[in-house]
C-alpha cells in the first residue's frame, strides 16, 4: 500500500516535471556558456507540451510499431520523458550562433519559478500523505 502511495501517477508526473526542469537548467546553462561559440545552435527541452498532448489524447502514449502485425501497446503518463531539441533554423549573428543571452536568462528565471512551483506541489502532496498517516495530526 505504501508503495502505491509513493508511486502514484500524480507523484510520478511531479517527479518527472522536476527532472525535466533540472535538465532544462543544464541545457540553458550550456546555451549561455556557448554564447560566443561560432556556429553553436541552442537547444530547448520539451516536456510540458508533450505531457499536455498526451493528456489531451486520453493519457495514453502510443509506442511505435516496427511491424504491422505487432499488437498496439500503450504507455501511461508516468512514462513520459523530456526531449531535447536543437534549434537549427535561426541565426542571430554572422557566425551562425543563435543564442540570445537575454532570452536565455529570462528562460532560466522562468525555469527557476517553475521548479519551485513543482517542488511546492510535491511538498504539499507528501505533507498530505504524512497528515493522513498521522491521523490528521
Amino acid at each position: 500500500m505504501l508503495k502505491s502511495l509513493l508511486s502514484a501517477p500524480y507523484a510520478s508526473v511531479l517527479e518527472q516535471a522536476m527532472s525535466a526542469s533540472s535538465l532544462r537548467h543544464k541545457v540553458i546553462s550550456n546555451n549561455i556558456a556557448n554564447v560566443n561559440t561560432p556556429g553553436f545552435k541552442k537547444s530547448e527541452v520539451a516536456f510540458e507540451q508533450i505531457l499536455q498532448q498526451n493528456i489531451d489524447n486520453g493519457g495514453n502514449i502510443p509506442l511505435s510499431r516496427t511491424n504491422a502485425q505487432h499488437l498496439p501497446i500503450r504507455r501511461s503518463l508516468t512514462e513520459i520523458a523530456p526531449q531535447i531539441h536543437t534549434i537549427n533554423n535561426t541565426s542571430f549573428r554572422n557566425d551562425g550562433n543563435n543564442v540570445d543571452v537575454d532570452i536565455e536568462m529570462a528562460e532560466m528565471a522562468k525555469n527557476n519559478i517553475y521548479y519551485d512551483a513543482v517542488a511546492q506541489q510535491m511538498t504539499k502532496y507528501y505533507g498530505n500523505l504524512k497528515s493522513v498517516i498521522n491521523g490528521g495530526k
